[in-house]
């Protein structure tokens, strides 16, 4: 492993598993705040006679980050101890200042899906103070080896989710599609290969409609609703042509109808039962709060399979009392 943070190597590795969720934790919030800046100043130093001398942002925060030397493994299976028995903030801190050099070798491994380095960076340092957090140092394994899972997860997770206004790779198949399919696509193509998605499929070990659907998705702009769209009606935006999810007029009056319809049928129904039934109906069948079978047999000092019965006898009646109505109205209701 090339352990140089300024290393200029740019390339997109397979990567098939990311987090999907993010939860900082005080002690992550405590860390960020002694690590570096995102954007460190500029010191007066960067003044000379001529004028200003350019301000790389990237040069400076290399600069700052190597002064924190890199552990041995015994330092850091003590350091991890350290934080894993005592919650020792210093033990986390010097963990993840160590490896932040880890994190700019692996952002700029993503560095062209992405427009700006130092986002990665810093997305990458919260996946750092991730891995501190769920380091296991009885599993005999290198931290930074542990680390860089998180550290790639977090910045593929940010990639994806900065890549267009409508997020892609929603499920494990499109984030290795999305990675891997031109690459793929270029690689059997300067052998000669058409790639057809049924090949790329087999290649890729996914569904040929998720390659489809990739490829539509990565072919296909963003496209503004707001955008005009040829029309002799003058000027129409995709907007106007959207279907509308709200309810029609006609369905807002269905659905009201539908609603008085039940609840007349209701209020009849109840005045046709006798004492215990319309107990029963208000307290287990209708209420929010339903009544178990035990309470309403102390209430009404009957057994509880009596009660089963009773209830059931209400449901075939209601069923009967509405068969009955819809007949009438020559219409149907599902109950």
């Amino acid at each position: 492993m090339n352990d140089n943070p300024t290393d200029t190597t740019k390339k997109t590795p397979e990567v098939e598993v990311i987090t999907d969720s993010v939860e900082v934790s005080a002690d992550q919030k405590t860390i960020e705040s002694k690590l570096p800046a995102k954007l460190p100043k500029p010191s007066t130093s960067s003044r000379s006679s001529k004028g200003l001398v350019p301000y790389d942002a990237l040069s400076a925060y290399l600069r700052e980050i190597r002064q924190y030397p890199k552990l041995s493994r015994e330092e850091e299976h003590d350091l991890a101890l350290r934080y894993r028995q005592n919650k020792d903030i210093d033990a986390a801190y010097q963990l993840v200042s160590s490896n932040l050099w880890l994190v700019v070798k692996i952002a700029r491994d993503y560095e062209q899906a992405a427009r700006n380095l130092l986002d990665l960076v810093q997305e990458g340092n919260m996946g750092l103070m991730e891995a501190v957090k769920k380091f296991d140092p009885y599993r005999g394994v290198r931290f930074p080896s542990y680390a860089a899972y998180w550290i790639k997860a977090y910045i593929v997770r940010f990639i994806i989710a900065n890549f267009r206004l409508v997020k892609l790779g929603t499920t494990q198949a499109q984030r290795k599609l999305f990675f891997n399919l031109n690459k793929e696509k270029e690689k059997l193509e300067k052998m000669g290969i058409y790639p057809g998605p049924k090949l790329l499929a087999e290649k890729l070990n996914v569904k040929e409609s998720e390659v489809i659907e990739m490829q539509q998705r990565l072919g296909s702009p963003d496209m503004s609703v707001d955008a005009p769209v040829q029309s002799t009606e003058g000027d129409v935006t995709m907007h106007n042509v959207l279907p509308s999810e709200q309810p029609t007029g006609e369905e807002l009056v269905a659905a009201k109808q539908q609603s008085e319809f039940i609840k007349q049928g209701f209020e009849e129904f109840s005045s046709t039962l006798k004492d215990k039934e319309l107990i029963i109906l208000e307290k287990r069948m209708v209420s929010e709060d339903k009544a178990t079978l035990q309470e309403l047999s102390d209430e009404l000092g009957i057994s509880r399979e009596r009660v089963r019965q009773i209830e059931n006898r209400i449901k075939e009646k209601l069923k009967t009392f509405f068969d009955d109505r819809l007949q009438n109205l020559g219409g149907e209701l599902e109950l």
